[in-house]
């Protein structure tokens, strides 16, 4: 009976992780500026957007720091997932363009090679 009950107990656990909500970066820092600005409460806040308290306390945190490594002039940043997506498909491109230039390139010297 009480391996049912931890299978089962997983399953529900599997599916919450599954179906939990995620936040964009957008969502995040709308939260923390809200809590910031202070017109509700942080648990009333959290609440009302389905989190933890620690959560909005994590992202509170990684937002102000952030902000101040900017201020202190690092601009070093994370590129966000579009970015990356354009800089794959840029890459890509790259890729096949070296590799029609080097087969051309290969062709080009057999070409001299046999008509000397």
């Amino acid at each position: 009976m009480a391996t049912k009950k931890q299978s089962v107990e997983s399953k529900v656990k599997e599916i919450r992780r599954k179906t939990r909500k995620k936040y964009s970066s957008e969502e995040k820092i709308r939260i923390v500026l809200e809590g910031l600005r202070g017109e509700d409460s942080i648990a009333e806040l959290c609440s009302r957007e389905g989190i933890n308290a620690n959560v909005y306390y994590k992202w509170s945190k990684d937002f102000l720091e952030a902000g101040k490594k900017r201020l202190n002039g690092d601009t070093k940043r994370e590129a966000n997932s579009n970015e990356v997506h354009k800089l794959k498909g840029e890459n890509f491109d790259l890729k096949q363009l070296v590799a029609e230039l080097s087969l051309e390139n290969r062709m080009l010297k057999k070409s001299l090679n046999g008509s000397e």
